[in-house]
């Protein structure tokens, strides 16, 4: 532990606001995901002139310093992989200017994704980028992953909606990209900074594009006998041109676990369910979601269900964005997989997962975004076996791989991280990653920002011990799982 560094850092922000007993570090070595990595402290900057102070000593002492929201990432993107100082976010949680005439917002990068469409649901309109753990994860965090939702197959990802930021580069430049307009002049530094996962700058402050909240909402559930007449359905949809607000999938085995926890009214019997969701104007709407019905129906689906009203849909919805956690009911710990293929090619997927999973001795659930063809296996193991835990490494790069050979992709939402760096080699040529390495560098030219993500190391999930010792069950990582080798 370097004492001058910690000395130095409560110096400027006073005790209160910086961590560093070994009980502290211990909460801030996990994230979402199923990677661990220790800091050797955590700030709680009050504003954009802290984090300036913050980078000034983390060059003097020569220290990696990893950006943090609310930790519910699940790539270890926002893990200190290589110590150092983790800048937790969670004290700048302020909206600084909501702009209603013109639909904007300014916020802190630790403003709570939900809490900001709250602030504008009474002007009629919202934030529409919606993870899936929206009540928690926080904007600042949303950015640095480009982070995705149900709703982004028709709204589109957090880059769709970030207009201007504010940035610390790592010699402590404060600076501001874009701003209020749609198209600011010169490069698009907002689509470069959006998504870099903490690597090239320290996010202070975020101007958002507000989104007007639609006229009529229909919400349908879509119940199936079998699971390739629900992804024939997503396929055939696509094929006619309608594209659903949201469009999510959740099989039998997925649908039960959250039945039997949330109770939203999935059919305990069924193969697979659809969620499909379609909105705008009234006429529209209800002319959109009478054709989903039809091919819905033509695929096998045996039952389409309308939600009656606000409430049914908040249950429906309620259902799909607790699923998570209704596994961890089921094992002491679950692996969250992220890859993305061409929607035609969700049949034969769902099989090769299927398989994959029986191969390895794994239960696999399935719930995921079936309109963008963004999946999110779900891998049931417990860490407290180490040969099982590799298993489960194995299992999930396999389904990757696959992904890949299907014209797809390593990460949808998710994050690359320390996850999948070891990955990126399957989709990536020497001179591709040399090229983002050079982007990279020109930014962040002493790899201070958030070092060992993104690009290969040689390390990750798949090289992890574990220490044999009791865990309670949760998502991810536990408390005494997985620690790096």
């Amino acid at each position: 532990m370097n004492q001058q560094l910690i000395l130095d850092l409560e110096h400027l922000l006073t005790r209160e606001h910086v961590l560093s007993r070994p009980e502290d570090l211990l909460l801030y070595e996990y994230d979402g995901s199923v990677e661990v990595a220790r800091p050797n402290c955590i700030v709680f900057p009050r504003d954009a002139a802290d984090v300036v102070r913050i980078v000034e000593i983390a060059n003097r002492h020569d220290v990696p310093i990893v950006g943090r929201g609310a930790g519910t990432g699940l790539s270890g993107g926002a893990l200190a992989r290589h110590g150092g100082i983790i800048v937790s976010f969670a004290r700048m949680n302020r909206i600084l200017e909501i702009d209603i005439e013109n639909q904007r917002a300014v916020v802190q990068p630790g403003v709570v994704n939900s809490d900001l469409s709250a602030a504008v649901a009474h002007a009629g309109l919202h934030f529409a980028p919606d993870p899936s753990s929206q009540k928690a994860c926080t904007i600042g965090g949303n950015v640095s992953e480009n982070a995705g939702g149900p709703h982004t197959l028709a709204y589109g990802v957090t880059t769709n909606h970030v207009l201007g930021m504010q940035l610390v580069l790592c010699d402590g430049q404060l600076i501001r990209i874009g701003g209020k307009s749609l198209d600011a002049p010169g490069y698009d530094l907002c689509g470069l900074f959006v998504g870099s996962e903490g690597t090239l700058a320290l996010v202070t402050e975020i101007t958002v594009r507000l989104t007007r909240l639609p006229e009529t909402i229909k919400t349908l559930l879509a119940i199936y006998d079998r699971i390739d007449g629900a992804t024939e359905t997503v396929v055939e949809i696509t094929a006619r041109g309608i594209t659903p607000a949201a469009c999510e999938m959740l099989d039998g085995w997925t649908l039960r676990a959250v039945e039997a926890w949330v109770h939203a009214g999935f059919p305990l019997d069924s193969a697979a369910v659809l969620l499909i969701e379609v909105d705008g104007m009234r006429e529209a709407a209800e002319e959109h979601a009478a054709q989903i019905t039809e091919v819905c129906k033509l695929h096998g689906a045996r039952e389409v269900r309308l939600a009656r009203d606000a409430k049914e849909r908040d249950l429906l919805w309620k259902g799909r964005k607790n699923a998570f956690g209704a596994v961890g009911r089921l094992s002491p710990t679950y692996y969250v997989q992220d890859g993305v293929i061409p929607r035609t090619k969700l049949p034969q997927t769902l099989r090769e997962i299927d398989r994959i999973g029986k191969e390895n001795g794994f239960e696999i659930g399935n719930i995921f975004h079936a309109g963008d063809g963004n999946l999110h296996p779900i891998i049931l193991f417990d860490a407290r076996d180490a040969q099982q835990f590799q298993r489960a490494v194995s299992t999930a790069d396999a389904i990757i791989r696959f992904c890949i050979e299907m014209g797809g992709a390593i990460t949808g939402e998710h994050g690359v991280g320390m996850e999948k760096d070891r990955l990126m080699p399957l989709l990536f040529t020497d001179a591709d990653l040399a090229l983002m390495r050079t982007v990279r560098d020109a930014f962040n030219p002493v790899g201070r920002f958030n070092p060992g993500k993104i690009f290969p190391t040689g390390k990750g999930c798949g090289e992890v011990r574990i220490n044999p010792l009791p865990l309670s069950g949760s998502a991810g990582a536990p408390p005494s799982g997985p620690t790096p080798s």
